[in-house]
């Protein structure tokens, strides 16, 4: 599993994607990028992940992201390539639980 850092922004998405890529290869066949740890972030944080799944592919492989935070979700369905980021089995079956959809939307 791959795991983004607490800061990721233009500043240092270079220096991420440039680490995470090189780790690809060692990856299993299905590359999971966790999310969880991300606390700020901006725009660039989405091209990291974008880059980090054409490279997954590009090796054959297939690419999810888990714990990806709210705000985030929230800015790649805003620019339209939120099913370009697939959440893990586990985040996509809890969020479709019954308990999830009882919950408000905000």
């Amino acid at each position: 599993m791959l795991k983004l850092p607490a800061l990721l922004t233009q500043a240092t998405a270079s220096t991420c994607l440039r680490e995470l890529s090189a780790a690809l290869p060692n990856q299993p066949e299905a590359v999971v990028v966790d999310a969880s740890g991300l606390s700020r972030f901006d725009s660039a944080a989405l091209a990291v992940l974008l880059s980090l799944r054409r490279g997954a592919l590009g090796l054959g492989k297939s690419f999810a992201v888990s714990e990806l935070p709210q705000r985030m979700a929230d800015l790649a369905r805003l620019y339209g390539i939120a099913e370009l980021l697939p959440a893990t089995a586990g985040a996509a079956l809890a969020a479709e639980s019954p308990a999830a959809k009882s919950l408000p939307k905000k």
